[in-house]
């Protein structure tokens, strides 16, 4: 009779998966990551990120759930085509996080700083933009990023890189 309770146990063990869903949907978000260089033009100079693009809807959906950490000049970029007023939560999201909201010339609308892991109060600039931009939180004040700084990416962010066309954003030079 003992051995019943061990072999259902040991059957158990053996169906169970060897990492939680989590991290496996991390896992394959991150292997299957476009990175794209972006730049982003403030009064104090410009600074140089490589960032992911999620481009799918699973990918806008996953966004940074479930990461532990995020580098310094790393982040995800939403595009929004077309434009739309975008929102964002921050459920299942374990670090804070800067989201810059993009306008479609290119100028960032409005930036949600330190955002709150777990929460699940809408973000959002209340305006249509062209992408929504994730930093590491407090990123963009360490940086002196404010609103009205210019963003790009792609071979506009870096000419010589092998970017995608399709994912190119060269907004027109302010005035």
């Amino acid at each position: 009779m003992r051995t019943i309770p061990f072999l259902f146990v040991a059957l158990l063990a053996a169906c169970s998966p060897t990492a939680p869903k989590a991290e496996k949907a991390t896992a394959q978000t991150t292997q299957q990551a476009t990175l794209l260089p972006l730049t982003i033009s403030t009064a104090k100079g410009t600074h140089r990120f490589t960032v992911e693009a999620a481009l799918t809807q699973q990918q806008q959906a996953q966004g940074l759930m479930f990461r532990k950490s995020l580098d310094p000049d790393g982040g995800m970029l939403f595009p929004m085509d077309p434009p739309r007023t975008a929102s964002f939560w921050m459920k299942n999201t374990l670090i804070p996080l800067d989201m810059l909201f993009i306008r479609t010339d290119g100028t960032i609308a409005f930036i949600a700083a330190n955002t709150t892991p777990y929460s699940r109060d809408p973000v959002s600039a209340g305006v249509p933009v062209a992408a929504v931009l994730e930093l590491r939180g407090g990123r963009a004040a360490e940086l002196g990023i404010a609103q009205g700084d210019r963003v790009a990416w792609g071979r506009c962010a870096d000419p010589a890189g092998k970017a995608l066309a399709e994912l190119d954003f060269c907004p027109p030079t302010a005035r």
